[in-house]
């Protein structure tokens, strides 16, 4: 199956925000209809109204240049989207930071792009350092919540805010994209074992700070067990255990 999915594409233009917003969001509606000229008018008026303006942002000008590359890859015009996305990345970049998780979003669907044109190498690389990203954001507050274990409560009994640090639309994007890496990791899994694991954890960094422990556990056993098979060391298999007693509960015992 193609790392590349249109209907997701299309999708993601719905996150457009700001002055523009309604022209993506139209954009979005027409593509999601099969009307694809009609979805690139629409981004071509959100261009220009962007290219017209003098107070733009740099993150207004990287989620336009997105928006694009999706475009142009739903209609496999990869030289033009491989284009809007390496603009994408430069002004995200800028915006920022080049390894900030909204900036992984441009490298993700670039990696896509090389994936598709067999041109693995550069895939495997992309595909990396956004795992990395991930990976950095995610620790960073699994490592505060795993040593406080303790969750600040409203009146209801809910969390005042999520743990991840995200908002829906990203948990979502974050899933969409890990679990999309996981795919492609496991179909070389026998070739790079490692790579793999390294994705299972950081999904389970992400559920178990969604508070989805069930599938932290699925993640992790399946990191457990990926481990065991390839033999890989003890100070991996270690870790992963780690992951999986936090995660783990009293009905739920790791054995």
């Amino acid at each position: 199956m193609s790392a590349l999915d249109s209907t997701a594409h299309f999708h993601a233009l719905l996150q457009f925000r700001g002055r523009t917003a309604a022209w993506p969001a139209a954009a979005a509606a027409a593509a999601g209809l099969g009307r694809i000229n009609q979805a690139e008018e629409y981004l071509f008026q959100a261009q220009w109204t962007v290219l017209k303006s003098t107070d733009c942002s740099h993150a207004t000008h990287s989620l336009l240049h997105r928006n694009l590359g999706l475009l142009y890859i739903a209609k496999k015009n990869y030289k033009e989207a491989r284009y809007h996305l390496a603009n994408d990345i430069y002004f995200a970049s800028c915006a920022f930071g080049t390894k900030d998780i909204r900036t992984s979003g441009g490298y993700f669907h670039l990696a896509n792009i090389f994936y598709d044109l067999k041109k693995l190498d550069l895939a495997d690389t992309l595909y990396t350092k956004v795992s990395e990203i991930w990976d950095a954001y995610l620790n960073n507050h699994y490592q505060v919540l795993s040593q406080t274990h303790t969750q600040q409560m409203d009146l209801l009994g809910k969390l005042f805010e999520n743990d991840t640090g995200l908002d829906e639309a990203q948990e979502a994007e974050a899933i969409r994209i890990l679990t999309s890496i996981l795919k492609i990791r496991e179909s070389t899994a026998d070739k790079a074992p490692q790579k793999t694991i390294f994705v299972l954890k950081i999904l389970v960094m992400l559920y178990y700070l969604m508070m989805n422990s069930s599938k932290a556990q699925e993640y992790g056993m399946r990191a457990l067990n990926l481990a065991k098979e390839q033999q890989l060391d003890v100070h991996e298999q270690s870790t992963i255990q780690e992951l999986l007693s936090l995660v783990s509960t009293e009905d739920h015992p790791i054995t």
